[in-house]
């Protein structure tokens, strides 16, 4: 079962929703500026047909990701799964770094 998702849990779909936007507000105002709305309709296939390609193309990068992430938990020995390192915890854990030098504790 999947946890519920938020929208922004997905910023590949809010970048796409954006877009989707640009598609249909585009052509209102170049027809508002005097374009014709064949110009208008131009304009708005080649937005749709950038948009349809950058989707594609935020969707596969997605889904590379996830898999290269499973691949590279698979890789782990089995104690060693499912544990998140922090970030900046290069002294094990003990504390402030330094500026240089060796610390007492080291």
């Amino acid at each position: 079962m999947h946890p519920p998702r938020h929208a922004h849990d997905d910023p590949a779909g809010d970048v796409v929703r954006w877009a989707a936007f640009s598609c249909l507000l585009v052509p209102v105002v170049l027809v508002v500026y005097g374009t014709s709305f064949g110009g208008a309709a131009v304009a708005t296939l080649g937005l749709v047909a950038v948009t349809a390609a950058c989707r594609a193309m935020l969707r596969y990068s997605e889904k590379a990701e996830r898999a290269s992430l499973v691949l590279a938990e698979d890789r782990l020995p089995p104690g060693r799964r499912r544990r998140h390192s922090r970030a900046g915890s290069g002294s094990g854990g003990r504390g402030c770094h330094s500026s240089g030098g060796i610390s007492p504790e080291d």
